[in-house]
């Protein structure tokens, strides 16, 4: 497997947090990788083999590009032989925005869109080998996107401060680093990513969870929950099996494992 993160360009940091691209090699049979919840919004286009997820029983191939929400639980993806990804990670409470669509609490999303006329252009480059100028047509598109819009400074105050307290603020201290009432900040919130601060909080918290437990598997678990402001071990074990579907020890093993075939990094498609 290999995979890069590339930074936003400065006119976009406030929408898109980075991209990345993600290259895999399967055998011919169909295998599954799963996808775990974290704080954002992900734009995802695919070349190759094409990427499906199981749907009533069966496969579902998934159209380049889809979307991936918040998710509450982790999702399994399937694809065989090479698969490439290229995604924008965005920030939830502006992707809608960005995209011109209603926001939703759906996992994965299906959407027609304006940017899907990119994909043949960006099938061309990647063909190529050309990622770099691939990642340079999705910048221009989005630039251009982005310039059509006003973003709204109270989301942006209200996100910079959720991240920065690694979701462990409590709302009424979102809303006075927003300059903003409670009342209308969950109102535009919730218009904007369709959850509320204390969903997305929730989920920024958890993330911080696991990518510590990725990074540094044998971890002490009571000391990160009081780091992270969970009421104690047995709060921050409950909260991590409803995200992640597994305990935190589980997970760190799996975590272990992991990381002697694709290195530190934390890479949010991890093979099922």
């Amino acid at each position: 497997m290999h995979h890069q993160e590339f930074e936003s360009p400065e006119e976009l940091r406030d929408t898109i947090k980075c991209f990345w691209y993600n290259r895999r090699e399967y055998g011919e049979l169909q295998s599954g990788f799963e996808v775990q919840p974290d704080g954002y919004a992900e734009i995802i286009f695919h070349f190759g083999s094409g990427c499906s997820i199981a749907s009533n029983g069966e496969l579902q191939p998934l159209p380049s590009p889809f979307m991936m929400g918040l998710l509450n639980q982790p999702v399994v993806f399937y694809s065989k032989n090479c698969l490439e990804i290229i995604g924008i990670r965005c920030f939830p409470w502006t992707v809608f925005d960005l995209l011109g669509l209603p926001s939703g609490k759906e996992g994965v999303r299906i959407f027609e869109h304006p940017i899907a006329r990119l994909q043949s252009i960006l099938n061309n480059y990647m063909e190529a080998g050309k990622i770099e100028e691939a990642l340079a047509e999705i910048k221009q598109y989005l630039l251009n996107a982005r310039s059509g819009i006003a973003t709204s400074s109270m989301l942006f105050k209200a996100g910079v401060a959720m991240r920065q307290a690694n979701g462990t603020m409590p709302v009424s201290q979102v809303a006075a680093a927003a300059h903003a009432t409670v009342r209308t900040l969950e109102r535009n919130f919730k218009q904007s990513s369709g959850y509320s601060v204390k969903d997305v909080s929730g989920l920024i918290r958890f993330e911080q969870v696991r990518n510590r437990l990725w990074l540094y598997p044998d971890t002490n678990l009571a000391g990160l929950a009081h780091e992270l402001g969970y009421t104690d071990q047995s709060h921050l074990s409950r909260e991590f099996k409803r995200y992640s579907g597994t305990t935190p020890a589980a997970f760190a093993r799996k975590a272990k494992k992991r990381k002697q075939a694709v290195g530190n990094d934390f890479v949010a498609f991890i093979q099922a």
